[in-house]
C-alpha cells in the first residue's frame, strides 16, 4: 500500500484538520534494570526531539539508538572508510545543502558526454539512476491487477480491496471538499487567504451564508495557524485526490511516459540520470531518507545523519503510488554492481505480480556482500499473517536470503506507547525496531521536516549498518545483520500494537525482541572483527 513508503498523512475529522502530528554484558545498562527505568513525563525539548533517535535510553529515557554515545566513547579519534549506500526511493535532492557533500559520484563515468564510459548499461550515471524517467504518479499494484481483468492472479482479492479503498475515500473526499469550499468562501469574503481567528470571529451574524465556514475555521484556527493549516490541507489534498486520480484509478496510465515494458525485466534501456526527478518536491521522501542516513553531522544545519562516512547513491524507483517490481529489482542490482555495501528500501506493497524478480535481486545482492534494510510497513499489520512485499520470507517459509533486515518503528516515548501506532510487527517477519516517528531530516530545496513511518526507521538502521561497515570493513553483510540483531537492547515492556491496539510483550513484536543500539553494535563489531 502507498502509505508504506510515505509518511502518515493527516486526517480530517468533524471539519478539523488534525496533524498525525547479543549478550547481556554488552548492553550499556544491565538488562535486569532496563525495564524498570522511570517513564519520562516531561515534554521533550525541541533540540532533543530533532535528534531523539541519536539519544540513549538510559541517559535520556527515550528509545533512541545511542548514536551520540557511540561517537563520544567509541569513535572519537577514529577514521572509518567511506561506504556507498544505495537509497532506492522517490528520488534524492542531491543539491541539498546538507547532502551534496555526501553524494556518491561515479568516477568511472564522464559527465555529459552521452557515452556509457564504464559500460555498466547506463549512460552518464554520475550519481545513480532514475528508473522512472519523467513519471511521477502511478497506480497501486492492486489497481494494475484489476485493470488487467479477471483471470489475473489475485484479481478477486485485488478487486475487493480496491472497492474497499474507494468506499473508504468517499467520506474523506466529501469532508475535504466541504473544508476546501469553506476556505474559498472565507477567502472571497476577506479578499485574502491569510485570515486570522480574530477576523473569523468578527464575521457578523447577518452573513448567514458564512455560518458554516465561520464555525469550521473558528475550530481550525483555535488549534493551529492559518499557515500551518494551509500546509496540512495541501498535503491532505495531495493524498485524497492522488488516491482517486492516480493510485486507485484503473484508467490512469502513469507508465506510458517512461516508454518501456514494465512486465519485461530484460527491457532495461529506459530511465535517465536525473536522480532528483522531474519535480523536486516529489523527491521529499527519498531526500528525507537519505538525510537520516547521512546528513552532515555537527554543521548546525537541520539534523544529524547517523553516519559520517556514507556516500549516497540515489536510485529513483518509487513513484507516487506502488513501485514496479522491475524497477526495484534493477535498482538493487545496480547498487550491488556499482559498489554499494548497504541498500535502504523504504517502500513496499501488499500485492506483487513479479516478486521473484525482487527475490532474485536480493539474492544477487547477498552474493555481492550487500546488506538490504527494508521498512516493515505502516498499516499496523502482523506480518506473520499478512505478506508485505518485499520481505525475506513469504507465508512463513524459510528466509530465502540472509542479508535482509526488516525494521519496525518506535515512537519517542519509552513505555507502553513505545511502538509507533502505525508500525507493522511480527514475531517472525520483523527483525528489530528503531526510531521512526517524528524524525527530523532533509527535504527538497534546502528545507527540513519531521516525517514519520517505518520509512524513517529503516534508514536509521541503514545508518548504523553503515557505521559498522565503515569502521569494521572486514565484517560481511550477514555478520552486520547478526550484530545489529544481537546487540540491540532487549525489552519486555507491555506495548500497544496492531490495528486493534491490543496489548503485547515487546519481546514478541519482532524476531529479536530488541531496539537498535549503535553503541552496543560497535562494541560487538569490534569483538567479532578481532576474531
Amino acid at each position: 500500500m502507498k502509505k508504506i513508503f510515505r509518511p502518515l498523512y493527516l486526517s480530517l475529522a468533524l471539519g478539523l484538520v488534525l496533524a498525525s502530528c547479543g549478550s547481556q554484558k554488552m548492553v550499556s545498562t544491565p538488562v535486569e534494570n532496563i525495564d524498570n527505568l522511570p517513564l519520562k513525563t516531561t515534554p521533550v525539548a525541541e533540540n532533543d526531539l530533532q535528534r531523539w533517535s541519536h539519544l540513549d535510553l538510559v541517559k535520556d529515557t527515550l528509545p533512541g539508538m545511542s548514536v551520540d554515545k557511540a561517537y563520544k566513547e567509541l569513535l572519537k579519534g577514529k577514521k572509518g572508510q567511506k561506504v556507498i549506500v544505495g537509497i532506492v526511493d522517490s528520488g534524492v535532492d542531491i543539491n541539498h545543502e546538507d547532502l551534496k557533500a555526501v553524494v556518491w559520484t561515479n568516477t568511472k563515468e564522464i559527465a555529459g558526454n552521452g557515452i556509457d564510459d564504464d559500460k555498466n548499461g547506463y549512460i552518464d550515471d554520475i550519481h545513480g539512476w532514475n528508473f522512472l524517467g519523467n513519471a511521477v504518479h502511478e497506480q497501486l499494484e492492486m489497481t494494475r491487477i484489476v485493470k488487467k481483468g479477471p483471470g489475473t492472479p489475485d484479481y478477486d482479492k485485488a478487486k475487493a480491496k480496491l472497492e474497499e479503498e474507494l468506499k473508504g475515500l468517499t467520506p474523506q473526499k466529501q469532508q475535504l471538499d466541504f473544508i476546501v469550499n469553506a476556505e474559498k468562501q472565507l477567502t472571497t469574503y476577506f479578499k485574502k487567504s491569510n485570515f486570522t481567528l480574530e477576523e473569523v470571529k468578527a464575521i457578523p451574524a447577518t452573513e448567514t451564508s458564512l455560518t458554516q465556514p465561520k464555525a469550521v475555521f473558528m475550530q481550525v484556527l483555535s488549534t493551529t495557524s492559518k499557515a500551518d493549516f494551509d500546509k496540512q490541507i495541501e498535503e491532505y489534498k495531495d493524498y485524497v485526490y492522488g488516491q482517486l486520480n492516480y493510485n486507485l484509478n484503473v484508467d490512469f496510465d502513469g507508465r506510458k511516459i517512461v516508454g518501456d515494458n514494465p512486465n519485461d525485466l530484460k527491457d532495461t534501456k529506459y530511465g535517465n540520470n536525473n536522480v532528483v526527478g522531474p519535480e523536486p518536491k516529489e523527491a521529499k521522501h527519498g531526500t528525507h531518507v537519505a538525510g537520516i542516513v547521512a546528513q552532515v553531522r555537527g554543521n548546525n544545519k537541520g539534523g544529524d545523519g547517523v553516519t559520517n562516512n556514507a556516500q549516497i547513491m540515489a536510485l529513483r524507483a518509487v513513484p507516487n503510488g506502488d513501485e514496479y517490481d522491475k524497477d526495484i529489482a534493477l535498482a538493487i542490482r545496480y547498487a550491488a554492481d556499482n559498489g554499494a555495501k548497504v541498500i535502504n528500501g523504504s517502500f513496499g506493497k501488499y500485492f506483487s505480480q513479479n516478486k521473484e524478480w525482487v527475490i532474485d535481486a536480493i539474492k544477487y545482492a547477498e552474493s555481492k556482500d550487500v546488506l538490504v534494510v527494508i521498512a516493515a510497513g505502516n498499516e499496523s499489520y502482523d506480518l506473520d499473517v499478512t505478506n508485505k512485499y518485499p520481505n525475506d520470507t513469504y507465508d512463513n517459509s524459510p528466509e530465502y536470503a540472509k542479508n535482509v533486515l526488516i525494521i519496525g518503528a518506535l515512537a519517542p516515548t519509552y513505555g507502553s506507547k513505545m511502538v509507533a501506532d502505525f508500525s507493522n510487527y511480527g514475531k517472525n517477519n520483523v527483525d528489530i525496531f528503531a526510531p521512526g516517528e517524528k524524525i527530523y531530516a532533509t527535504t527538497p530545496l534546502n528545507t527540513y521536516e519531521y516525517l514519520q513511518g517505518t520509512s524513517m526507521a529503516s534508514p536509521n538502521v541503514a545508518g548504523v549498518a553503515t557505521l559498522i561497515r565503515s569502521y569494521y570493513p572486514s565484517l560481511t553483510a550477514v555478520q552486520v545483520k547478526q550484530i545489529i540483531m544481537e546487540s540491540g537492547t532487549p525489552l519486555k515492556n507491555t506495548v500497544t500494537i496492531g490495528e486493534d491496539k491490543h496489548k503485547a510483550n515487546f519481546a514478541d513484536a519482532s524476531k529479536s525482541g530488541r531496539i537498535v543500539n549503535a553503541y552496543n553494535a560497535l562494541v560487538l563489531a569490534e569483538k567479532m572483527a578481532k576474531k
